[in-house]
């Protein structure tokens, strides 16, 4: 099998306040740019759509520009920017750290397909 997908041409986009997902879907992973503005907060921007208390997809991702701070419900709180790769799991909140539009590369299994997307 060989799949090859560009996301300068998403299959997908998912807009929310402060921010926006472009997506494509590959056999057994999803892919996603997320785009983060200045001022925006999980809990703020996505529980509305998500319909939970805190973020529950899992994170495997790469910061490309901007900062992004990450709390665990346990209260384990983390900070990740450009160069950084990261994993996070299920149950955080995590929000743009500064003046700087915070991008993203997400590398993540089928459960990404729920990310932003209203209940």
């Amino acid at each position: 099998m060989l799949e090859v997908k560009t996301i300068d041409e998403p299959e997908e986009r998912r807009d929310f306040p402060r921010g926006h997902l472009d997506s494509v879907h590959l056999s057994g992973l999803d892919f996603a740019k997320a785009t983060f503005e200045p001022g925006w907060r999980w809990s703020e921007s996505v529980a509305p759509l998500a319909g939970t208390r805190s973020c529950e997809v899992p994170h495997n991702g790469y910061v490309v520009q901007g900062r992004l701070h990450v709390r665990m419900d346990d209260g384990t709180e983390g900070e990740a920017g450009p160069g950084d790769v990261f994993v996070v799991s299920p149950g955080h909140d995590a929000w743009v750290v500064g003046d700087e539009t915070a991008v993203v590369y997400d590398f993540a299994g089928v459960m990404a397909q729920e990310y932003a997307k209203s209940q």
